[in-house]
Formats: C-alpha cells, sequence, structure tokens
C-alpha cells in the first residue's frame, strides 16, 4: 500500500465525516472486494462474509473517530475491524464451516508453502520432496481443508500475507501485533500445512488459537 493511497484514503474519510455520500460510495467500491475476500476466507462461509463486510463499513460511519492515521493505514483499520467481527460471531458459534475459496490460489499457495517450507531441499537433514512431487502428493480440496483447520491467528497470517498479499507490516498493523510476530506465525503456518498435506490421515478441523 503506497503513501499515495494513504493519503487519498484520509482524504475521503475527511470528506465522508463532512457527510459526502459520494466519498464513502468511492471508498466502498475501492475497500469493499478484499474486506470480504478476507472474510470469506476466514469463515469459509459467503453469508458470514457478506454480514461481516457490511458491519465493517457501518462500524465506519458511526464510529469514524476509531480510526487514527498515525496508527496505521485505514486498509489495516477495516481489516482489523472484520477480524473483530468475526472473532464475536466464533465466540457466538464455535463450528468451523467447510472453508471456500478459488482453486487456483490453493494450487498456487501449496507450492508456496513448500518451497518455503523446505528452504535448501532439507528439513533436519533429511532431503524433502521438491515443490513438483509436493503438488502432486495432495488435490486442491486437501490444500482448501487443510488451510481451513489452520488455528485461527496461523490462518489469519495466511489469508493476509499470501492471499491479499499485504507485506509484514500492514498485516501487523490489521492485527496488532508485531511484525516478528507475523513472520513466524507465517513460518509456522506454512510447516502445518506441509505436515498436513503429507499426513496420509483425513485434516482434523479445530478452530483453536495457537501461539
Amino acid at each position: 500500500m503506497t503513501q499515495t493511497t494513504d493519503l487519498t484514503d484520509e482524504r475521503l474519510l475527511r470528506r465522508i465525516m463532512a457527510g459526502d455520500e459520494d466519498a464513502f460510495t468511492h471508498l466502498y467500491r475501492q475497500k469493499h472486494p478484499a474486506i470480504y475476500r478476507f472474510a470469506l476466507r476466514m469463515s469459509g462461509n459467503a453469508a458470514v462474509a457478506d454480514d461481516v463486510t457490511q458491519e465493517v463499513f457501518m462500524t465506519l460511519i458511526c464510529e469514524q473517530t476509531k480510526f487514527d492515521p498515525n496508527r496505521g493505514t485505514l486498509g489495516g483499520f477495516l481489516f482489523g475491524t472484520a477480524r473483530n467481527h468475526l472473532r464475536k460471531r466464533w465466540e457466538q458459534d464455535r463450528r468451523l464451516v467447510p472453508f471456500e475459496g478459488d482453486a487456483n490460489e490453493f494450487e498456487e499457495f501449496a507450492s508456496n508453502a513448500a518451497v518455503a517450507s523446505n528452504g535448501n531441499g532439507h528439513r533436519n537433514g533429511v532431503q524433502v520432496t521438491s515443490q513438483d512431487e509436493f503438488a502432486s502428493l495432495e488435490t486442491v480440496g486437501r490444500v482448501r481443508q487443510a488451510v481451513s483447520t489452520l488455528p485461527e491467528n496461523y490462518r489469519e497470517v495466511v489469508v493476509l500475507c499470501e492471499f491479499e498479499e499485504m507485506s509484514y507490516e500492514e498485516a501487523a498493523s490489521a492485527l496488532g501485533c508485531p511484525v516478528g510476530t507475523v513472520r513466524s506465525r507465517l513460518h509456522r503456518a506454512r510447516a502445518i500445512l506441509l505436515e498436513k498435506l503429507r499426513d496420509k490421515n483425513p485434516v482434523n478441523r479445530t478452530p483453536a488459537v495457537s501461539q
């Protein structure tokens, strides 16, 4: 996210606070797709994602003063708000619903996870599977299921950094944690996914939060 975009966001927000409906419409069209994708990938439910996205923008309208540009970008604030609304829903219903998403991005992430986890081709002194071999081990469906079973805090960094292509700094702002925490969680998430996809047994669904 560039500095120019940030400044534009601030100008739009000032206009929104002044009652400019056109400014809100412009901002909504600009930010809505990414917020919806995040909510969908985290919840696996289109109806929940739609509701959460609407709640995010209602929060922006009704509680504009909560956004502080000195603490991060408007995009980070919106993602953080979506995260909070999702958590409130999970507190009411702890069932993890089936994960949905685009097959191509799961194929891409499976390959990226393999490369990132394998490093130089060895792990603990043992030769590991190559990227091509890894891709042939598992179907896109298993990758989708594996991502859905990650603990919440690991799933968040995967969605933000891998699917939304946020920088570590942007993800840290959205999640309210240090950059180093984002890095370590993403590294651990990739390792967990690789192990799940190597396992011959079905992946267990577990919405637990892990440190």
